[in-house]
């Protein structure tokens, strides 16, 4: 199922580090590796559109898997 989530991207330092996208509404999903280098910049506000993949278990553990399709940088710092 796609979905859009409104968020900030953050970097957190777990084991080997991961990306997060935190919602607006305060809700913390993995950023599945592979995603577009312009979307991962800590700080950076974005609208993103993509998949909670329930199949993927990552060490960082962080929240739900999201695997992003397509994005719009809102503001970046």
């Amino acid at each position: 199922m796609s979905i859009t989530i409104t968020g900030t991207i953050e970097r957190r330092e777990l084991g080997m580090g991961a990306w997060a996208l935190v919602s607006d509404e305060g809700v913390t999903y993995e950023i599945l590796k592979g995603a577009d280098k312009n979307l991962l910049k800590a700080g950076q506000k974005a609208k993103v559109k993509g998949q909670v993949r329930e199949d993927i278990m990552t060490t960082a553990m962080i929240g739900p898997v999201l695997e992003v399709k397509s994005f719009d940088v809102i503001s970046s710092d």
